[in-house]
């Protein structure tokens, strides 16, 4: 269909953006396109140990300690899967990437965005998503998902106003990018949001 793209999901915990990112890969494939699947942290066999401890809920990890964590690994994650990936053809399907840092540790933990600016800037040389599907849902309605289906982690555990804030981030990267970010209302039931998706995809393969 065309040349390798990198596709991200965001979403507050329980926004259901899981459920679609192997949907979407199967999608791809359908259309013979070569996809590479991951997620953020983790990715790399070091990115997967700092997703040990950041979601651990045993861990206290400070607000700055868990950014950079977070970066580290996406460096990491960057270097050794990302950037191959797309230099192979392949279309990158990333669950989670930058957005949610300046969402979770920026509006939910409250550290500075010209910090996380400068990190992104330095550790991401300019790399960005061609597109971020930004799965939004209301608290209450995502808590109830969440609380029925696992064991929380350590971000679950957090109460409603700090998800209230994340999402909040979540809209206003949303307002503030545009032609990159397609927010998907989560209240819509799975076969809608796959529908748009079909649509989303195409106009995507379709870029020069």
């Amino acid at each position: 269909m065309s040349a390798a793209r990198f596709i991200t999901l965001e979403g507050i915990d329980g926004a259901g953006k899981s459920t679609h990112i192997p949907w979407i890969a199967e999608q791809l494939e359908s259309h013979g396109i070569s996809v590479c699947l991951t997620r953020e942290p983790g990715g790399t066999p070091l990115g997967e140990r700092l997703r040990q401890i950041l979601l651990d809920p045993g861990q206290q990890v400070e607000a700055a300690v868990e950014a950079l964590l977070m970066f580290a690994a996406r460096k990491q994650h960057l270097v050794q899967i990302i950037e191959p990936a797309l230099a192979r053809g392949q279309w990158v399907l990333c669950d989670r990437f930058t957005d949610a840092t300046f969402a979770y540790q920026g509006c939910g933990r409250g550290l500075p965005m010209d910090r996380l600016a400068m990190l992104e800037d330095w550790l991401q040389a300019g790399r960005q998503p061609d597109l971020t599907l930004y799965f939004d849902l209301p608290i209450d309605v995502a808590r109830t998902r969440l609380l029925a289906n696992r064991t929380l982690d350590r971000f679950e555990q957090e109460h409603a106003a700090f998800f209230e804030r994340v999402r909040r981030g979540y809209l206003d990267r949303a307002s503030r990018f545009p032609q990159r970010i397609r927010v998907m209302d989560s209240t819509q039931s799975v076969a809608a949001l796959q529908q748009q998706l079909v649509t989303i995809l195409a106009e995507l393969a379709q870029r020069p």
